[in-house]
């Protein structure tokens, strides 16, 4: 058995100011990565540059960084911080900016490695440049694990780069949250369930490893009834407020540790494809799967589902898959649709091999058949 979460993380509020000389002790020259506008309105694009001005470490913006980061935004934001001569990347953003800041990370002190090519396998271990992490959805967790998710629309294909890219220092505020739409916390919360319930539902689970996903589930659960009077399913969206902003982040946070651990299983799997055909969004296009997983996963490891449901204070399945239900709605495909997503999905063994107990094609469509509405 292993532990091991390498990156130095802070959760609190005024994070970023609170440890300033940690953040500048990273480099002298950065590339700020974000996203188009959401840093700006929610004060963290704000806080790390008046660190960084104040520490009197040069700095660059790049704020190009779309959902689902494709490989030709990475390597616009790359041949930046190359022309920039940073030293290190600080991402700001849900989990598509972190991912992208990792990625420019890697090909900054790679200048040999073409974005296009950041999907095929080294022959050895890349170094990176350093990563500095401010999370502002409580849902990826990227600031605690080495993945980072890119897109290729070359070649039609998501999933995670094979290049392990830890942040090297994560600073979690759950101020952040305030200017988030309700549903998009909604949303990026789901992602944070998923996280921890495949980490458990997974070959790689131990007893040291299943101490952040059980805790984490636990505080997921003490905040589900505001996420549920907050969904798609409610009219009134008034529950997530600012007590609850930092549990949410922290549960985001050990819900990356979870799966740094484990990796992703089947639900994470299928959710790209649907997101690179439909353009659903990440938390959504993963919750569709999750109650069919637990589903099967009840008759191979019932103890463990058993465990999920009641730290989330849960009676059964169908409980669980009717809360999620509530929370991002159904989604719809055409049955050709439908179709090409199984055929990919039988041969996604590096998902499929995850699975406790293993999973056999017949299972795999029936997830797919119980979670999606075939047009």
């Amino acid at each position: 058995m292993r532990f091991y979460v390498p990156t130095d993380i802070y959760v609190e509020k005024d994070c970023v100011k609170n440890h300033a000389k940690e953040m500048l002790a990273v480099g002298k020259r950065a590339l700020i990565v974000t996203g188009h506008s959401s840093a700006k309105a929610n004060g963290s694009l704000n806080d790390v540059t008046e660190v960084l001005n104040d520490g009197g470490v040069a700095y660059q913006i790049f704020d190009e960084v779309e959902e689902n980061p494709s490989t030709d935004t990475v390597g616009k934001g790359a041949q930046i911080a190359r022309n920039f001569n940073a030293d290190f990347i600080i991402g700001i953003g849900g989990g598509s900016a972190i991912d992208a800041a990792k990625a420019m990370a890697l090909l900054i002190v790679n200048p040999g490695l073409n974005a296009d090519d950041l999907h095929k396998t080294p022959s050895h271990p890349l170094n990176h440049a350093p990563v500095v992490a401010v999370p502002t959805t409580c849902g990826t967790g990227s600031e605690a694990t080495p993945v980072a998710i890119i897109t290729n629309h070359k070649i039609n294909l998501k999933k995670s780069i094979p290049h392990r890219i830890f942040p090297m220092l994560a600073l979690v505020d759950g101020k952040y949250l305030a200017s988030a739409k309700k549903q998009l916390i909604v949303n990026t919360a789901v992602d944070a369930l998923a996280h921890m319930v495949e980490s458990i539902l997974n070959v790689h689970s131990n007893i040291l490893n299943r101490m952040c996903p059980e805790y984490g589930l636990k505080l997921w659960g003490e905040c589900k009834e505001a996420l549920l009077a907050s969904g798609n399913a409610a009219k009134n969206a008034a529950p997530i407020d600012a007590s609850m902003y930092e549990k949410l982040m922290y549960t985001s946070t050990i819900a990356g540790m979870s799966i740094a651990m484990t990796s992703t299983t089947v639900p994470h799997g299928m959710s790209y494809d649907l997101t690179l055909s439909k353009g659903t969004p990440h938390g959504p296009a993963v919750g569709y799967f999750l109650a069919a997983y637990v589903e099967i996963c009840h008759k191979k490891v019932s103890n463990d589902v058993k465990k999920v449901l009641s730290l989330l204070g849960l009676q059964s399945v169908e409980e669980f898959a009717e809360m999620l239900h509530k929370l991002i709605g159904t989604c719809s495909v055409t049955r050709e649709l439908r179709d090409k997503f199984v055929a990919a999905m039988k041969t996604n063994h590096s998902k499929l091999d995850l699975v406790p107990g293993g999973i056999t094609p017949e299972e795999v469509e029936y997830i797919y058949d119980k979670s999606l509405v075939v047009e």
